[in-house]
């Protein structure tokens, strides 16, 4: 019987060592077929290939974290407090002289609509059109607070007439590689005492332009510097420009600088809700044209040269989505109202009074008020 189960031992060890050598020469069998695949193959075939992207160019973005959400369409009031203004002398081209006079401007407002539209919004180039309409209407008496009452042109039109500008607008943004780019901002505008049914000529609008080389060193930094052509100052000048906006690691605070045209401080109270704090220049180059008086000056060739300094705190804020309301409020200082005669149909050209010592062929003083503006924002996403 022991025999018996011996042999019946045997005979079941017998068959679990079979099972096992055919195992193992199956799990061996894949990597002998691939270690033999494995040194027949020739790696040469691969000499020139690369991966996918390697040869693809990257581009930086002209945005960066936390920086004010661009306005798409805007829909605002501005609205200045009470001033005085005094209109200087004037001699008209027939020798024909004009005392001074003044004016208390109870206040002066007007409608700003602008509007911005992406043409071309691609990695390597960025492109949007502008246009916009600002007005100044004057609500005007004289000094002892009667009716206004006078001949002098300059006082007679910003009273009837107000002064307004159309323009149109384009922004480029054409970067270099992933930190290095170029930005180009132009401009186009119609400024005077017209009325939007009568448009002055076209010969007479202004042209600005800006253009700056920068670099954004990652996405919470782009500085740069440039050149500009302006007229925010109310005459023509050649002046450089600087950029620099920043935003902390925090995404608190942060600025938002294109000096001298405008600089600001900026606090996120979250991303919905903005507050800052700085100033901008504005002013233009307004042809006076519709002045009909017993000194009608139509034919004189004479701009008011207006450039003001606006220092401003505002709170930006969505109302829902992409539609957010800014409020500012601050102190407009005036610049420059000076009216200037072109010569020769070019106006003189005064470089801060450094390449001309010509004398404005009107003078006048502009008072200092407080000033409140409102607007309605579609912002981008």
């Amino acid at each position: 019987m022991q025999h018996q189960f011996n042999n019946r031992w045997k005979s079941v060890v017998l068959s679990l060592g079979c099972w096992a050598i055919i195992d193992v020469a199956q799990a061996q069998s894949p990597d002998s077929t691939k270690q033999e695949i494995t040194n027949d193959e020739d790696f040469s075939m691969y000499d020139n290939v690369g991966f996918a992207d390697e040869g693809a160019r990257r581009y930086c973005s002209p945005k960066i974290e936390g920086l004010s959400p661009a306005k798409l369409i805007s829909v605002g009031y501005d609205y200045q407090l009470g001033y005085g203004l005094g209109a200087g002398k004037f001699t008209n081209q027939a020798n024909r002289i004009l005392e001074p006079d003044s004016a208390r401007v109870l206040n002066s407002r007007g409608l700003r609509l602008g509007f911005n539209i992406p043409v071309i919004s691609r990695t390597d180039l960025v492109w949007q059109m502008g246009a916009n309409y600002w007005e100044q209407r004057y609500s005007m008496l004289d000094p002892d607070g009667s009716k206004l009452k006078t001949d002098h042109p300059l006082l007679q039109t910003l009273s009837e007439n107000g002064l307004r500008t159309f323009g149109v607008s384009t922004t480029l943004f054409k970067p270099l590689d992933d930190t290095r780019f170029l930005l180009f901002q132009g401009s186009a505008d119609l400024n005077g005492d017209f009325s939007p049914p009568g448009l002055m000529p076209l010969k007479y609008v202004k042209y600005s332009a800006a253009l700056v080389y920068g670099i954004r060193p990652h996405e919470k930094k782009q500085w740069g510097v440039g050149l500009a052509r302006t007229y925010r100052v109310g005459e023509l000048n050649y002046i450089p420009v600087f950029l620099f906006n920043w935003t902390d690691p925090a995404n608190k605070w942060g600025t938002e600088i294109l000096f001298p045209a405008r600089a600001h401080v900026r606090y996120t109270i979250n991303p919905r809700n903005m507050l800052f704090g700085g100033f901008e220049l504005e002013g233009q180059s307004y042809r006076l044209w519709r002045v009909s008086n017993s000194y009608s000056i139509q034919g004189e060739d004479l701009e008011i040269r207006r450039g003001e300094i606006r220092l401003r705190a505002m709170y930006e804020f969505s109302l829902k989505d992409f539609v957010w309301l800014s409020v500012q409020a601050g102190y407009r200082i005036n610049y420059r109202y000076e009216v200037d005669r072109l010569v020769g149909g070019q106006e003189i050209y005064r470089a801060f009074g450094l390449l001309s010592d010509e004398p404005y062929v009107m003078e006048n003083r502009l008072g200092n008020p407080l000033y409140f503006n409102i607007s309605l924002n579609l912002v981008s996403p």
